[in-house]
Parts: C-alpha cells; sequence; structure tokens
C-alpha cells in the first residue's frame, strides 16, 4: 500500500496534537519558516500541510497576523455509519427509476429556482472558460475546414496520445490506439455494458449508486444488484463475496472506486487490488468509472483500478466533464479484452466525435496550465465543501448525520428521525431550493432518509439562506 504523502502525514500528527490538548483552540499555529525548519521540508510541503489543516478546519487564517488553531464545527455531525456486509440482496427488485427520475426533473424545472443543490457539477467560473476559447480558436486557424470534415475514427490521435500520457500518472499502461473518445463517461459506461452484457443480465453496482448508471441498466434490460458500500472504504468486498455465492450469473460490476457518487468514499490502494484479482478470479468483467479521481484532495494521483489489470478484464471509463469543461461532454473508454466489441458499438450507436472539442482541450491538457487549473480546483472545492458543512453542521437538527470526503463537490447528508427525504424534497421545491432525493439512488428503500447536496457553487447569503431553510424544514417535518 502507498504510504501517503508527507504533507497528509504531518497534518495528521498536528491534528491528533489538537485532539489532545497540546495544541488548545486560539493557540498561534507555527509559522511556515517555523515548519519548514522543524520538520526539514520544502516551502511546498509546509503550504500543503498548512492548506490540509484549514480545509479540514483546523487551522484560521487570520490577516497579517498567521495561523490560528480551530475546532472545527463538523465534528458535531456525526459520520455516515458503516453498511451491514449481509444485507439482503434482490436483483429482481424494480420500481422503475427511470419513471422516479423523469419525474423528479419534470419538477424541478416547473417553478423558478433559488438554489440548487439537486446536482452533481461545478460553477461555470471553477473552469478555464478563456484558455479553452482560445485553443479552439487556434485548432480552427490551424485546421480551417475542422467544422466541415468527419472526425477521425475512434477519436484525434493527439488527443487519445495525450490521455494516455496522463494515465501514466494513475499507474495504467494504455497506448492511445487502445483509447475511443466518447460523448462523456455515459456512453462510456453504456459501452462498456453493452460489451459484456445482454438483456437480463444482474450487473452488481454499489448501493447507493448514480441514479444515472440506474437509468442505463434499466434501459438496456439489465437488473441491478446492490451490494452495500462503505461511506469510506468502498464497496464491501464481504458483500460482494457473499453476492457472487448467492448468484451464480453476474455479468459486470461497476465501480466508482473514488469518490463515489454519492458516498464520497475512496477505494484504499489495498482494497482495489484485491478487487481486481477477485474479478479476474471469478470471470466477472469489472467497470471502472472514473470520473472524479482528479478532484480528490491528495496532490498524488489515485491509482486506477486499470493498473492491477494484468489480462484485460478491467474496462476503464473516464470523463473531462466534472474536471475541465462540462460543456464539451468529453469521455472516454479503454476496453481491455473487449476493445474490438467497445469500438463495434461506438461506430454502430454514435459514430464518431467531433473533433474541435478533442484539440481545444488536448491543446491544454498538454500543458502545465492544466496541472494549475487542477490544483486551484481542488482547493476551491475544499473550501466550499467545508463552508456548507459547517452550515449544514450549525442549521441541521440534531441527529444529523454526512459523510465528509476528502474532495469533490458533494455531500451525503442522512436525514434525523429517519425523515423521508421526499417530503423534504417537496417542501424545499415549494421554496425554490432543489435537492437530490435518496430514492434516486438505489432502488429500494435503503436510503428514503438521505439527501445529496452539491457544494460545487460559491457560498453566497442566498446559499446560506437555503441551508438554512432547509434545516428549519428539516426540525419542521421532524416535530
Amino acid at each position: 500500500m502507498n504510504q501517503a504523502p508527507l504533507y497528509r502525514r504531518l497534518a495528521d500528527h498536528y491534528r491528533t496534537a489538537i485532539e489532545t490538548g497540546s495544541l488548545a483552540c486560539g493557540d498561534r499555529f507555527p509559522s511556515i519558516r517555523a515548519l519548514m525548519a522543524r520538520h526539514e521540508v520544502s516551502l511546498s510541503t509546509a503550504l500543503q500541510l498548512c492548506r490540509q489543516l484549514e480545509s479540514d478546519g483546523w487551522l484560521e487564517a487570520r490577516p497579517r497576523s498567521g495561523n490560528f488553531v480551530r475546532q472545527p464545527h463538523r465534528l458535531a455531525i456525526r459520520p455516515l455509519a458503516e453498511p451491514a456486509p449481509n444485507q439482503p440482496l434482490d436483483p429482481a427488485q424494480y420500481v422503475g427509476v427511470h419513471a422516479r427520475v423523469s419525474e423528479f426533473i419534470a419538477r424541478c424545472r416547473q417553478g423558478p429556482v433559488k438554489a440548487n443543490f439537486s446536482r452533481a457539477r461545478g460553477a461555470p467560473s471553477l473552469y478555464p472558460g478563456e484558455a479553452l476559447k482560445n485553443a479552439a480558436t487556434r485548432a480552427l486557424r490551424h485546421n480551417p475546414e475542422l467544422l466541415v470534415n468527419v472526425g477521425p475514427h475512434n477519436g484525434n490521435a493527439g488527443f487519445r496520445g495525450i490521455l494516455a500520457k496522463r494515465a501514466m500518472s494513475a499507474g495504467m499502461l494504455i497506448a492511445p490506439e487502445d483509447i475511443v473518445i466518447t460523448q462523456g463517461c455515459i456512453e462510456a459506461l453504456n459501452l462498456a455494458l453493452r460489451a459484456v452484457t445482454q438483456a437480463g443480465d444482474i450487473v452488481a453496482v454499489e448501493s447507493p449508486t448514480f441514479y444515472g448508471l440506474l437509468q442505463i441498466l434499466e434501459s438496456l434490460g439489465l437488473q441491478a444488484l446492490e451490494i452495500p458500500t462503505s461511506p469510506h472504504t468502498g464497496i464491501s468486498l464481504e458483500a460482494l463475496e457473499l453476492a457472487t455465492q448467492t448468484y451464480a450469473g453476474i455479468k459486470a460490476l461497476v465501480i466508482v472506486p473514488h469518490l463515489q457518487n454519492p458516498l464520497g468514499s475512496i477505494m484504499p490502494d489495498a482494497h482495489k487490488a484485491r478487487l481486481v484479482a477477485f474479478c479476474e478470479q471469478q470471470g466477472i468483467p469489472l467497470i471502472e468509472d472514473d470520473t472524479y479521481s482528479a478532484l480528490c484532495d491528495d496532490e498524488a494521483p489515485q491509482r486506477a483500478l486499470k493498473s492491477w489489470d494484468k489480462t484485460g478484464n478491467v474496462i476503464h471509463c473516464a470523463s473531462l466533464h466534472k474536471i475541465l469543461a462540462p460543456g464539451l461532454r468529453l469521455g472516454w473508454i479503454s476496453g481491455g479484452r473487449w476493445q474490438a466489441r467497445v469500438e463495434m458499438f461506438k461506430h454502430a450507436q454514435t459514430h464518431y466525435n467531433e473533433e474541435l472539442s478533442q484539440l481545444a482541450a488536448a491543446d491544454f491538457m498538454a500543458t502545465s496550465a492544466y496541472d494549475r487549473h487542477l490544483r486551484r480546483l481542488r482547493g476551491t472545492l475544499r473550501h466550499h465543501r467545508q463552508q456548507i458543512t459547517e452550515a449544514i453542521t450549525t442549521y441541521f437538527p440534531p441527529g444529523t448525520r454526512m459523510n465528509h470526503p476528502n474532495g469533490g463537490m458533494t455531500l451525503w447528508v442522512e436525514l434525523p428521525d429517519q425523515l423521508s427525504s421526499q417530503r423534504l424534497f417537496d417542501a424545499a421545491l415549494a421554496e425554490g431550493i432543489l435537492i437530490a432525493p435518496g430514492l434516486m439512488f438505489s432502488n429500494s428503500n435503503r436510503f428514503a432518509h438521505f439527501v445529496r447536496l452539491n457544494c460545487g457553487w460559491p457560498y453566497s447569503s442566498e446559499v446560506d439562506a437555503a441551508v438554512k431553510r432547509l434545516g428549519e424544514l428539516c426540525l419542521q417535518l421532524t416535530l
């Protein structure tokens, strides 16, 4: 297992010192210069250490005075409980998630919106729009006929080369020829599932899981077998092993190993390696959705499930939708031993992707500006999460629980007293506040008292008022 980065280990050291009282609330924290000398670390490491403690709520930066120790408000809210790995599983259970999601979308469009917490999306200001516009302009200048020519098979070769090179940082050795460009990760997942399943098959998924995946499974005539998933370490391997003993016909497993949607869990490396080996042993194709890994707080890249794959049993799907430009709808897939089938279905389904967006993305991603963008994006999202978390702690009733993810742009909140998220959704919608009720993230009713809240938008007085109102509605509905 990889050791945590030095700045994280030092941050853990100081967090322990605060928790044990060695550093008291209000104490001045050592300066950057003092940290560098005391621990013999670089300026970058000392700054990362302070940023980590500040984002976690343990430090308060005061203008012209330095950093001071504080106690995070978020500690007042308990983290989510671990799931029972032996809870009943039922792939035949079906309540029509398509209809449920369609109704949710239709109702969200019925009136004016004051605050929208229902999406898993960052604000447009978080993304390098100007740089991408300039890159697209350069591409058109160099190739004026770009918009009137047919795009290349499987995607622009230069863009696929950039993706393959970037994939190396996650431990993957993928040839550009083994990459197919897709319309976001949704199409990549569609292609992966079509390549390894047929109608009526059982597909294991995390529980809860992104409702878009449940829609894909339903549209393909597949049955979702929901596997209990930890809000901290991801899918329960014990529950998965039990499921394979009970259901011999599992044809695929779909996993989001980093910042799972909606839980925000990150699988440890040892967990990932064991999962890849288990699926290979059982003959279960493993489909990896790597949409969010670049949003993890750690500066070191997360190691992909695909990096442990020696036989082509892992199909890697990814997207730039959350991390670079939502408007481009750029995703990609590397199909492992099913690469030929993936390419066949891509051609039959949507043919090629337009090339301009690929050239613009490749231009930007080939430079250090892309890495700087990701660092800024992670830092901004950390700040937004901290603000929303503290607001929830302040305004929501006692008994509320939530995850504390190390990255990403959503929070998974358990409502007090088993309060129905549908009731809260209805009450909030009447006041122009949108949330994503937990009922959409499962074909069962296990998460009927959970909500997913977005924290990808800048915190403002309007956002604060909306979180406060949600807390008031929770209290009213539980009385």
